[in-house]
């Protein structure tokens, strides 16, 4: 376990906060998570060290000191994962998240999840969705700034057009995500 420190405040050792990370590899690359001890999902990305991880995690934890533990498979998140790229796409459906971010933020992540699986929307349709119908571009700034890959599934938003636009993963991330979600599971 290692201690990452804020810039401002340092709290005492009982106030610090503690995650747990695990390195999940996944068809298009090792994605690491991070899980508070309470169960949810704080951070899902594709990266191969844990320096954005503890980005996301500063923003939500604010100036306060936090520990990263590595742990296999916490609280059976990694497994959900693990599941989705294995073609069984509802295992992330109901996985506990904690995002942070403003409220304006966490109402776009909840709309993400109301995406089904299979399906797309445009930032547009998602900006009306949530009630702010001209707040187009904030609604993309807000799906770029999603702290939890996947299960929260950015990868559906596309462009008015059916363009396949930006993604923090990558574009070829967000076409095999959108390919695998239409492909057909046999039970």
């Amino acid at each position: 376990m290692w201690l990452v420190t804020g810039e401002t405040w340092r709290p005492t050792m009982s106030e610090s906060l503690r995650f747990l990370i695990d390195r999940i590899s996944t068809p298009i690359g090792t994605m690491i998570i991070a899980a508070d001890l309470e169960g949810s999902l704080r951070v899902a990305l594709f990266a191969e060290d844990e320096e954005i991880v503890q980005h996301y995690l500063r923003i939500q934890c604010g100036a306060r000191e936090f520990a990263l533990e590595p742990i296999a498979n916490p609280h059976g998140l990694s497994d959900g994962i693990r599941g989705y790229f294995a073609g069984e796409l509802d295992a992330i459906d109901h996985l506990p998240v904690e995002t942070g971010g403003t409220p304006f933020q966490r109402k776009v992540w909840l709309a993400l999840r109301r995406i089904r699986c299979g399906a797309t929307t445009s930032y547009g349709a998602l900006a009306k969705e949530i009630g702010h119908p001209a707040a187009v571009r904030a609604v993309g700034t807000a799906n770029g700034a999603n702290p939890i890959a996947v299960v929260l599934p950015c990868h559906r938003v596309i462009g008015a057009n059916g363009s396949l636009t930006g993604y923090g993963g990558g574009i070829e991330r967000k076409r095999w995500l959108l390919d695998h979600e239409k492909t057909p599971t046999l039970f």
